[in-house]
């Protein structure tokens, strides 16, 4: 078999994979669950704001699962709706077609995004079999491990530089409404409100992840990994600002904005 025709029979399998209704199911719940953790983080961040605790991030919000009635069936929910979406974002970077510049811009863009819900996945899999729900210090442990590197400096700066490049995509994403292409609009009303909600919510998370990828630089500009503390860090980080609980506030209310956009998405997705 050529390799052309072995790439096509690949191609049609990742297609009938992606048709299946069984698997569309599995999609859709996990654009509901990423919308359920993005709900979580945005309220213990309007908590941080006016002076409670909590970990504002991927963790906290798993933690809070985890310790909920039913916490044990939710992370495992959580887990393998998100599992089915880095796979159907992984086979979306397969079905990209071309070798140009956008096509392979484009792979890059679908794969990030697999390899993120993948890494959420595995880590409320993680929670449910009684591992640790400390994000930030992970990502300390993971910024120091670079650091200790030969190189490590130029390549905790890197990461934070494309950091900051995702948080602009999230915000140019939003600006423009281009999240409109992955959803189908229902009716006039409520697609209006669907597309208020993303815009506000993909703003929002844009901002977030770049003070994400601001802290990454830091710490690299400063050998400190400490610096480096995810987004929980990030958004504890506006606070300092001027007007910091009013900034906070605001990405807070577009975090749960994000959320309830992604449960929109989970009934309107173009799958």
């Amino acid at each position: 078999m050529s390799h052309v025709s072995s790439t096509a029979s690949a191609r049609s399998a990742a297609t009938r994979l992606q048709d299946n209704h069984a698997f569309q199911l599995m999609v859709r719940v996990g654009f509901a669950v990423n919308g359920l953790l993005h709900i979580l983080i945005g309220g213990i961040a309007l908590g941080v704001a006016f002076g409670s605790g909590g970990e504002a991030d991927q963790g906290g919000a798993l933690g809070q699962l985890a310790s909920s009635p039913g916490g044990l069936f939710l992370l495992w929910a959580v887990a393998i709706g998100l599992f089915a979406l880095g796979l159907f974002q992984g086979l979306e970077t397969f079905l990209v077609r071309g070798n140009n510049k956008d096509a392979w811009a484009d792979r890059g863009k679908e794969g990030g995004k697999a390899v993120a819900y993948l890494a959420i996945g595995l880590s409320a899999a993680s929670i449910a079999m009684g591992g640790s729900a400390d994000s930030s210090g992970q990502t300390q442990s993971l910024t120091a491990k670079l650091l200790a590197t030969p190189g490590g400096v130029f390549l905790v700066a890197v990461l934070g530089l494309g950091v900051i490049g995702v948080g602009v995509y999230f915000i140019v994403k939003g600006a423009k409404k281009k999240f409109l292409e992955d959803i189908n609009l229902p009716s006039v009303a409520t697609g209006r409100a669907v597309t208020v909600l993303g815009r506000v919510g993909y703003i929002a998370k844009g901002v977030a992840i770049v003070v994400v990828g601001i802290l990454f630089c830091v710490a690299a500009f400063t050998s400190d990994a400490s610096e480096a503390t995810g987004l929980d860090g990030a958004l504890k980080a506006l606070v300092a600002l001027p007007l910091g609980v009013v900034l906070l506030t605001l990405v807070a209310l577009g975090l749960i904005s994000y959320g309830v956009y992604c449960f929109a998405r989970a009934k309107f997705a173009r799958l």
